[in-house]
Formats: structure tokens, C-alpha cells, sequence
């Protein structure tokens, strides 16, 4: 499996003085040294993070892989077609939330996402949706001509080493198997830290995980390239 390093909250950091430290291309740089094969970043709406000249000197300036988060947004659709990343997930988004809550409904809304992300793949964007681990989102999100997905593993992460942990495991489990037999390139992420993380080795070609905040929490006390190699060895592991 890939790891991609979402620096998000790296920009919270810095965000809280708004001043410049700590900077979110010297964290990227740090995480593709210590050999994170992407940087995910979110550019979100309220821009409470990760702000517009993050995004465009992560694609310009370090070259790195990056893929941007985004809402279904025209704003955002404009910004990912201007910048080109390599790949775009397109989240839900609510201005109240602390983070996101859950997936994007697209069982709801295929013709809609269908037609957003049409230009983006024209644009040889790789688009990937965000989406819980439900049947009717894996085969609605097939439907919209995206060729990757994210499972959404925050239910799984909450319920680690719970009662219900193999429950919201095997929701995890089964619906990759399905989306790879629709033809569906399969990444997840969302709460999955240094212990839970283990599990997602018991999912078939699962393709890369997306983490975060676990990651920059280790490097407060570890620092960050130590956090990423750690998480890096985890992931990779065979």
C-alpha cells in the first residue's frame, strides 16, 4: 500500500498566530523525505486550514504527488482545473463540522457527481469519491465514471478494539471486494492511526491509505519525520 500524508492540520498550527510557522511546504517536504509517496491536502470552503497559495505551491513549487480534497463546489471544480493535480477527492462539506463526518452522499446524487467530475478526468485529473462503505454508494459511485473511491474508515476507527470492531470491519472488507470487481481502484482513510491501521492489511489491494492527524499528534513528541517513517512501516509492511 501507498501512504499519502494529509498536512491539514499543519496549516491549523500555523493558522492559530496567523503568522507563518510552522510551514506546510517545509512539512510536505519533510513527509516525501521521509518516503510518504503523496501529500493530501484539503482546501476546503471556509479555508480554515490549508489556504489557496498552499495548494498552488505544493503542485508548482515542491512537484510532489498531490492530491487535493475538495467539495463538489463550482469554486473548487475551477481551482482543481487551473492547478491539475494529480488526483482530486471530492468530499462532502458543512461549515459547522470540526472535520469531515462522513461520506459523500452520491447514491443520492449520481447524475449530479457524474457530471462535476466529468471535466476533471477529461483534464487527466484521477478522480476518487468519498464514500462510507455502503453498497448503494460503491455501485452509484461506479456509475459516475470515477475510477478510484475512499472508503471512509471512521466508523472503523471509533469502534477499534469495541465490541463492534468487526462489524464496521467487514463493512470495510466487503465493499472494497465490490468496488474492485466494478473495476474501482480502492484507497480509505479518515481516524486510522499507529494502532488501528494494522487491519487494513486484511483488505485485498487496497491501494493507499490517507492519514493524518494521527501522524502530525506522533510528531509533536517524536518529530515529523520519525512519525511518518513509522506510519510508513506499518502501512508497507508485508
Amino acid at each position: 500500500m501507498l501512504l499519502g500524508v494529509n498536512i491539514d492540520h499543519i496549516a491549523t498550527l500555523r493558522n492559530a498566530r496567523g503568522e507563518g510557522s510552522p510551514s506546510v511546504i517545509e512539512a510536505a517536504k519533510i513527509c516525501i523525505s521521509a518516503g510518504a509517496n503523496g501529500i493530501t491536502a484539503h482546501l476546503r470552503e471556509d479555508r480554515r486550514h490549508i489556504k489557496d497559495n498552499d495548494i498552488y505551491s505544493l503542485k508548482n513549487d515542491l512537484k510532489c504527488r498531490l492530491n487535493m480534497e475538495m467539495a463538489a463546489t463550482e469554486e473548487m471544480q475551477k481551482i482543481a482545473l487551473d492547478l491539475l493535480p494529480n488526483s482530486c477527492c471530492i468530499v462532502p462539506e458543512r461549515r459547522q463540522e470540526v472535520t469531515t463526518e462522513g461520506g459523500l452522499d452520491v447514491f443520492g446524487q449520481t447524475e449530479k457527481i457524474k457530471k462535476f467530475i466529468h471535466p476533471l478526468i477529461e483534464a487527466d485529473i484521477n478522480v476518487s469519491l468519498f464514500i462510507d462503505p455502503d453498497e448503494n454508494q460503491i455501485r452509484s459511485a461506479a456509475q459516475t465514471g470515477a475510477k478510484f473511491i475512499e472508503l471512509h474508515t471512521g466508523a472503523y476507527s471509533r469502534a477499534f478494539n469495541k465490541t463492534n470492531e468487526q462489524e464496521e470491519f467487514l463493512k470495510l472488507y466487503n465493499s472494497a471486494i465490490l468496488a474492485q470487481s466494478l473495476g474501482i481502484t480502492v484507497n480509505a482513510g479518515h481516524g486510522l492511526n499507529y494502532e488501528n491501521v494494522q487491519r487494513m492489511h486484511e483488505i485485498p489491494n487496497l491501494h493507499e491509505l490517507n492519514i493524518g492527524h494521527s501522524i502530525i499528534c506522533r510528531a509533536i513528541f517524536t518529530g515529523l519525520d520519525d512519525a511518518v517513517k513509522n506510519m510508513l512501516k506499518l502501512v508497507t509492511k508485508s
